[in-house]
């Protein structure tokens, strides 16, 4: 009975709560980590919500993207969680990263709200390397919102004096970190990020990015911009941002590209027009060699074909291809995975339309779909373009399938040009090629397809080899309207890229997967970027041998099957033009075929490409110190108030 004296129970009483004591000491800093963590979590997640209800300007479009699945709203807030956790385990202190970086990604949110209200675009990283236009706004926000900027103004000072406020209270509140905890969490947070940074590239499809919900939607920036938030949509937009001056640009090196004057006028005996028809996905069926089709989809263009265009691009990204036809510039010499249409036209740049205008000619894009679709309105604006006839300022035409039929552009072109009295230049792109290429697009395909293929991959084909017969015909009505006008009239016709097929091409050998590589033989390069290219005119016929080119050439062969000289288009791309005729990322090949792999990488570049890459730069981001030697029509024009 002696177990159960009062002495006895204190005693145990005493044991069990210096056992409980010692439970909750030794889990008590395992629960303040936890809590810390919460907190770090719960700061992320308010972090997200502000910087999309700054951008958003709605409560309601921010619910639905944090309660919307398909949308990466939680990926998001879980890469703040992350990089708070990093800087937090740098800086040794707990909480102190949100103070670091919240306040700068809601500064670039509130000016990303304030350009869409003035500029309609979203911030790009790019956007970044015109510090001098975003601050342009300024002006026009106190002219035009004087009380918003007031309002702005208060609202930068009272969070100036929050800021100043909050690191002071962090300073003397947040407990420093210790050893253990900031190593684990670099541990944890840095090779996460890192894994995520490795699958941003959109060039490249990644699983694990599918499976986060974050979708790249490069041709559409605004619908980029709602669907991924702003932080990541402008992430994925960062690799575009880093346009450096190649090595050796300055004015001298400038100076040093030899130029030759050109006479003025043309050679013909009267100003020919011009138009050029970039024809969406357009590629020869029949190369497929396992492949029989019952009869030739494009027998027009077969029989006046002057050669092949090299496409930077496969399956997409037209705008990349458009880009070089209309300027003579490059895409290899601008960052990998960039689309200028996108990141870097904003401000009025050297075109085919501002040289046509400055020889009395009336410049005018034609394309039967959205504008703001690859930023063409103000794209063509800045290229020059007096008019851009999208869908909107059309009349309704026919479609075949989702899109626009071949045949209703074609008359349309015709029509706009029959109402032309002064001679003008057309640049047309169609749409009725674009994929998919399902078996509902066409309730009837001409063309019968005899291989080893399955049924799927043989459906496509037929619709796809269906809409090449159709863009042919199309071709001929506007080669026959033109074989009736008096006044010469050159047509240039030519495909942005290859079809996205997807396994039609693997499953006839054609390539080795669904999509064209980047990199080989100069063969295999041809053989999975070149396009048809017809360059005729109704006075002179089919310009021959033109060979495979890349599509920065083709202002010098348009320039000179109308009988212009032009300082650059004709004298610096003609000299280019003698030595290469591809310029790729990737490979240079030149006038005999013979590839340069990886020359962007050697240490000697041949002098002409670096005149090219110089000469580009200037214009596009320099200082134009080449405006005026190698684009005098284009100065000209600016000078005129263009």
């Amino acid at each position: 009975m002696a177990l159960f004296t009062p002495a006895a129970v204190a005693v145990n009483t005493t044991e069990g709560l210096a056992v409980e004591a010692g439970f909750f000491a030794r889990h008590i800093k395992a629960l303040a980590v936890l809590r810390s963590l919460a907190v770090s979590g719960l700061l992320a997640l308010l972090t997200v919500i502000v910087i999309e209800l700054i951008t958003r300007s709605s409560i309601a479009q921010t619910w639905i993207y944090f309660t919307n699945l398909e949308q990466p709203a939680w990926t998001t807030t879980g890469v703040f969680f992350l990089l708070y956790l990093a800087i937090d385990a740098l800086i040794g202190r707990q909480h102190k990263a949100v103070l670091l970086v919240s306040p700068l990604v809601m500064l670039m949110g509130v000016i990303s709200q304030q350009k869409q209200v003035f500029l309609t675009d979203p911030l790009y990283p790019t956007d970044l390397l015109f510090g001098r236009q975003i601050m342009e706004l300024m002006p026009v926000l106190v002219q035009d919102r004087p009380w918003t900027a007031v309002g702005l103004a208060l609202a930068v000072l009272a969070s100036v004096v929050g800021l100043i406020s909050l690191w002071v209270f962090a300073w003397r509140r947040f407990r420093p970190l210790t050893r253990k905890e900031r190593l684990t969490r670099l541990a944890v947070a840095l090779p996460l990020l890192a894994g995520f940074v490795s699958i941003m590239d959109y060039n490249e499809f990644s699983w694990v990015r599918d499976r986060l919900k974050v979708f790249p939607i490069m041709w559409d920036q605004a619908e980029n911009y709602r669907h991924n938030g702003f932080t990541m949509a402008f992430a994925i937009n960062l690799p575009m941002a880093n346009v450096q001056a190649p090595s050796g640009y300055m004015i001298d090196a400038i100076d040093k590209i030899p130029s030759k004057p050109m006479p003025v006028g043309t050679t013909h005996r009267s100003k020919p027009d011009v138009i050029v028809v970039m024809s969406e996905s357009l590629w020869d069926p029949t190369r497929l060699e396992t492949v029989k089709l019952s009869a030739d989809p494009m027998p027009v263009i077969r029989e006046n074909q002057s050669g092949g265009v090299f496409s930077p691009e496969f399956g997409g990204l037209t705008a990349n291809v458009e880009f070089e036809a209309l300027t003579g510039f490059s895409n290899a010499f601008l960052p990998t995975g960039s689309i200028p249409y996108q990141q870097y036209v904003r401000k009025p740049i050297p075109s085919l339309a501002t040289f046509f205008r400055a020889e009395g000619y009336t410049a005018r894009a034609i394309h039967p779909f959205s504008g703001w679709f690859w930023n063409r309105s103000s794209v063509y604006k800045a290229f020059g373009f007096q008019t851009f006839k999208d869908v909107d300022k059309m009349p309704p035409l026919a479609k075949r399938g989702n899109f626009t039929s071949d045949e209703a552009l074609t008359k349309e072109i015709i029509r706009q040009a029959d109402m032309q009295e002064d001679p003008f230049f057309f640049f047309t792109v169609t749409l009725q090629g674009h994929g998919p290429y399902d078996d509902g697009r066409y309730a009837k395909t001409d063309i019968d397809v005899e291989s080893k293929l399955d049924a799927r991959d043989t459906r496509m084909l037929a619709s796809y080899a269906q809409g090449v017969k159709e863009a042919d015909s199309s071709l001929k009505m506007l080669m026959d309207w033109a074989k009736e006008r008096d006044r010469e009239t050159i047509i240039v016709v030519f495909g942005d890229h290859l079809p996205p097929l997807n396994t039609v091409y693997q499953n006839s050998g054609y390539m080795q997967g669904i999509t064209a590589s980047r990199k080989g033989t100069p063969e295999q390069m041809q053989k999975e970027h070149e396009t048809p290219l017809v360059i005729w005119s109704n006075k002179t016929g089919v310009e021959k041998d033109v060979g495979t080119i890349s599509p920065a050439f083709l202002s010098y062969f348009i320039l000179k099957e109308a009988g212009f000289e032009h300082p650059y288009y004709t004298g610096f791309l003609g000299a280019v033009h003698d030595k290469l005729r591809v310029i790729d990322r990737y490979m240079l090949i030149d006038a005999k075929g013979n590839g340069t792999a990886g020359w962007a990488r050697k240490k000697t570049i041949d002098p002409l490409v670096r005149d090219f890459r110089f000469l580009q730069h200037d214009i596009m981001f320099g200082k134009q110190y080449g405006l005026e030697r190698f684009f005098n029509s284009h100065a000209e024009l600016m000078a005129a108030g263009f």
